[in-house]
């Protein structure tokens, strides 16, 4: 399953380009085929050991902008997979990466939603990144082959080398001076000490299921606590697509996002994770609800957000399982590519702050607050579903929807996936609607004192892989 998941992992990164890429970030969490004992590896990389936030400030910055050469982390997605194969994969990681290197030599045909995608983007591209991505001036049409033949030198010296290809000698030096002529403080002892690191799953509880999540600097103790605030009300009785269910859905994202905001981080650097776990706090904030009318909005938060995440689930034949998310952050990641072999950086660093003191202050070594989370399900202790929602900000709403879609209300994975969805954006103070829920429940929404933004896009995905576990399917 882990060779699986390395091999459509980076071949997606020819597929969707300003979705992913080897230049991203990663976190997994693994289940090893025969146990229940989940594993999690946070592939996320490190803020350069140059990054000053008081500099930043210096500039005029309370923010760090998608565009600006501060919002590049190292990028971990390479040490991660290289660390996945070695622990848990059977084949190696040349013939994992061996079909993605072929078609980012020979190139792959852009798939119609992609380029439905892709038609509005491309703006922020440096000339090595236009390039490769814009070839005849324009984003790819449908059909329009890419190829990306020096990411597939690059991966071809990581199948044979390993993660040292790439992050010390000549792959790194491209890299070195692709951030270096935009003012970027990396340098080479940075690219070398990057390392994906090995953890345990968070967990809580939703009405008789455990629902496991990557632990900080990852958001997945948000949708925790979101599953807690939910628990405390009947979610069961009330219509799944109706205004109560989707009304408290609403006002349990608005507390827990802000909640979010004012705690996560790096784990290194934040203090209150057991209060985002504790029971007792999602009790508290449950009691703040008002079933009838929309709270004010939380202040926006500081940090940059964006949707443009894949997330891939496996289930193998001995049991093996896991979900993992890579991404490039925004879309096309910072817009900035290595000369040489075109690598995209992404931008992850946008999910840090300039408040001073916060745990999430940007500060050299850190780690920034991540969107994105992989997760299962646990049901009697066995482990009996992998999954992740896609969608940016969306994710920690997701995660709770899709397992209250499924728990409360009986749904199927699919049926759990596809149910129309509604959002509280804490950046925008919208309550973002899709198209699919009627105009009785978006007026009873409104009346409730929500602002809405219907949108004509998802506003997020998911995968997911349910195992029975008795009859082994």
């Amino acid at each position: 399953a882990v060779d699986a998941a390395i091999a459509g992992a980076v071949l997606l990164g020819v597929c969707e380009p300003h979705m992913t890429g080897i230049g991203g970030d990663c976190f997994a969490l693994v289940k090893p085929a025969g146990s229940n004992e989940v594993i999690s590896l946070n592939g996320s990389g490190r803020a350069p050991k140059g990054l000053d936030p008081d500099t930043l400030r210096d500039e005029g910055l309370t923010a760090i902008e998608q565009d600006h050469v501060a919002a590049i982390t190292l990028p971990g997605a390479i040490d991660g997979f290289c660390r996945l194969s070695e622990r848990f994969g059977r084949v190696g990681l040349d013939r994992s990466l061996a079909p993605a290197i072929k078609y980012f030599e020979d190139g792959v045909p852009t798939a119609s939603r992609v380029a439905f995608d892709l038609k509005d983007l491309g703006d922020h591209l440096d000339p090595n990144a236009t390039r490769l991505f814009l070839p005849e001036g324009r984003p790819l049409a449908h059909g329009d082959a890419l190829r990306l033949t020096g990411q597939a030198e690059v991966l071809r010296r990581v199948a044979a080398n390993g993660r040292a290809a790439f992050y010390e000698g000549e792959v790194a030096d491209d890299m070195l001076a692709a951030l270096a002529a935009n003012g970027g403080t990396h340098s080479a002892e940075d690219f070398a000490g990057v390392e994906a690191t090995w953890g345990k799953p968070i967990s809580g509880g939703y009405h008789g299921h455990d629902v496991l999540e990557h632990p900080p600097n990852g958001q997945g103790a948000t949708a925790l606590l979101l599953c807690n605030i939910l628990s405390h009300f009947d979610l069961a009785a009330l219509d799944p697509n109706g205004p109560d269910r989707l009304h408290l859905e609403a006002e349990a994202t608005k507390l827990a996002y802000d909640t979010r905001n004012r705690f996560l981080a790096d784990p290194d650097y934040m203090t209150r994770l057991d209060h985002m776990l504790d029971p007792a706090t999602g009790a508290a904030l449950a009691g703040l609800i008002d079933p009838a009318r929309a709270m004010p909005m939380p202040p926006p938060l500081a940090e940059q957000v964006h949707r443009d995440t894949v997330l891939i689930t496996v289930v193998d034949g001995d049991g093996m399982a896991i979900s993992l998310i890579y991404s490039l952050f925004a879309s096309f990641g910072s817009g900035i590519a290595s000369p040489k072999h075109g690598i995209l950086f992404h931008n992850r660093g946008c999910g840090f702050n300039l408040i001073p003191g916060h745990p999430n202050e940007a500060g050299p070594g850190k780690r920034p607050m991540h969107t994105i989370l992989p997760a299962m399900r646990a049901t009697g202790g066995q482990i009996d579903m992998a999954f992740g929602v896609m969608g940016g900000q969306y994710q920690a709403t997701g995660h709770a929807h899709v397992m209250s879609n499924m728990i409360d209300y009986g749904m199927d994975p699919q049926e759990a996936i596809d149910a129309p969805r509604a959002f509280a954006d804490p950046v925008t103070g919208a309550l973002r609607v899709e198209n699919a829920l009627s105009a009785s429940t978006l007026s009873a929404l409104s009346d409730r004192g929500h602002v809405l933004t219907r949108t004509d896009d998802p506003i997020g995905g998911a995968q997911a892989i349910l195992m029975d576990v008795e009859r082994g399917i």
